[in-house]
């Protein structure tokens, strides 16, 4: 997985000189594009020898149903020319990451055992941006095994308050 970061660097770095301050309005663009590339039906097209760039361009471009940005239309031409189509999730990650950086904030994955209202998600949000000391991007996730309470997931660190996770706490106290 290392490998792939460090293949991933240099275009997401790049990606982020030529675009500037408009890199926020290209997230969801890249972001598209890295589900494409996720696919392993398209990663076997765009490795077939007799397939040329242009036609996995226009697939991928096709695929992602929208409009690219010329800068990351040309992205996507030099990562499927260099083979690193693989590789494209990983710099849609790490460019994200640099524009969150740039602009002061992060992305929060929310995990709850049960849907959170709209007012409720604000609170829980303007809670955690105090205690993360960052603005959040908030996005939240269903997962029932939590039981209750919330796991929230901001870059590598993580807060857990679910009953799962109090749960298993006990039961090293108990065991140990």
């Amino acid at each position: 997985m290392a490998e792939l970061a460090t293949i991933a660097r240099p275009y997401a770095e790049a990606l982020f000189k030529a675009v500037g301050d408009q890199g926020a309005g290209l997230m969801s663009q890249l972001g598209l594009l890295a589900n494409v590339a996720g696919s392993e039906q398209v990663r076997q097209f765009a490795d077939n020898p007799k397939v040329g760039v242009t036609q996995v361009v226009e697939v991928v471009t096709g695929a992602a149903g929208t409009a690219l940005d010329a800068k990351v239309g040309n992205l996507l031409q030099m990562v499927i020319e260099n083979g690193r189509l693989s590789a494209l999730p990983e710099i849609a990650a790490q460019f994200n990451a640099l524009v969150n950086a740039q602009s002061g904030s992060s992305d929060a994955v929310i995990y709850s055992a049960f849907p959170i209202d709209d007012a409720a998600l604000a609170d829980v949000v303007t809670t955690l941006e105090k205690r993360f000391g960052r603005k959040l991007k908030a996005t939240v996730v269903i997962d029932a095994e939590l039981i209750g309470g919330i796991r929230v997931v901001v870059g590598d660190e993580v807060l857990d308050t679910s009953v799962k996770a109090r749960l298993e706490q006990m039961k090293v106290a108990l065991t140990a």
